[in-house]
């Protein structure tokens, strides 16, 4: 098992190796002592497989609790299900002492911290990711969020966990789609931070060590967020590929996986850079080569007016300025605010 500290202003680890789900009921237990009952937040796909492992451990810790199942898919990140789960919290009566749980991928994760957050004005949460996606992303950070109609994550709020509990065992069930997805995340990281490990995934592709993998994505990851906890200026190089990948996740009507477009979105940053001169000529092709490694696209059909559109609906945009994400090398990028102009011009040069 490897451990990875998160130093932010409420410290948690995170744990990545097999066969730990056994242990979440003590884990629970030591973190937070004063819990009696426990929310266990799931969908149809991933509560079947290890949710009854989840509820005997917390059980024979002593806690008691409920199941809360919600349909699979990005769909269902929406502020009614939002609703759905307080709701729930309420009837069964959960106490500010209690623990939320998010078993499963970044749907999961993102909706059940959000609603931690903001149940009886925040309880714990610990996470446990079944997804590469979100054991190497979205589990670590303490970013939550549900979906609007106008675009990804615009409702939200951070709220760290008081424990990621990352069982690699879990991943063995993910089908090729849902594993791929997360790689582009991992390919990402090493992307903006460590040539290391981007050399790593290209040689290796699929056949990669998970735990390796996934410790050092989370401890690029976790050295960013201890910088700027509340995403205020250095954590914004995680958005690379996401500002047009959110504008092709969103505009395919969740068709494509998150991984998947922002493999499309971080090509075509880098195909841009390349025509800018902002990076060598040859980074797209190596960057294309790594992502190709895992059968990931990068090139969307999409007409471009439609992504501008949903741009505009992007999060970061900050007035009239996008801070794009631009690859300067392998291990090292740049934010560079542009206008809103300048930034579909940008992205238009590297469809």
């Amino acid at each position: 098992m490897k451990t990875v500290h998160v130093p932010v202003s409420v410290p948690y680890d995170v744990l990545i190796g097999p066969g730990l789900l056994p242990s979440l009921g003590g884990r629970v237990r030591d973190l937070c002592p004063r819990a009696a009952r426990f929310l266990l937040v799931t969908d149809d796909n991933v509560g079947p497989l290890w949710a009854a492992a989840c509820v005997k451990s917390l059980e024979s810790a002593g806690l008691a609790g409920d199941v809360f199942t919600l349909p699979h898919g990005e769909a269902s990140k929406t502020a009614g299900n939002l609703i759905e789960i307080l709701s729930f919290a309420a009837q069964h009566r959960l106490t500010r002492s209690d623990v939320f749980l998010a078993l499963g991928g970044g749907m999961t994760g993102d909706l059940t911290g959000l609603a931690a957050a903001t149940f009886l004005r925040g309880v714990d949460y610990i996470q446990i990711p079944t997804t590469l996606l979100a054991a190497v992303d979205s589990s670590v950070g303490g970013k939550t969020a549900v979906d609007l109609p106008a675009g990804k994550n615009l409702m939200g709020a951070f709220w760290q966990p008081r424990l990621v509990l990352c069982d690699t065992d879990t991943l063995s069930t993910l089908g090729p789609g849902d594993f791929v997805s997360g790689c582009a995340e991992a390919v990402k990281m090493g992307m903006l931070f460590d040539p290391d490990l981007f050399a790593l995934l290209t040689r290796d592709g699929p056949d990669f060590d998970r735990e390796t993998v996934i410790a050092r994505s989370v401890e690029l990851k976790r050295d960013v967020v201890a910088e700027d906890e509340f995403d205020r200026g250095r954590r914004a190089l995680l958005n690379l590929g996401h500002t047009l990948g959110h504008a092709v996740e969103a505009e395919s009507g969740f068709t494509l996986s998150h991984g998947q477009c922002v493999a499309i979105g971080m090509a075509v940053v880098c195909r841009a850079a390349a025509k800018y001169g902002v990076c060598p000529p040859d980074l797209p092709a190596r960057l294309e080569a790594a992502l190709d490694r895992f059968g990931l696209p990068t090139r969307t059909d999409i007409p471009f007016p439609a992504l501008m559109e949903r741009m505009l609906s992007d999060k970061k945009r900050a007035g009239g300025t996008i801070g794009v994400i631009v690859p300067k090398a392998v291990g090292r990028c740049a934010v560079r605010p542009m206008s809103t102009e300048e930034a579909g011009a940008f992205m238009k040069a590297g469809l």
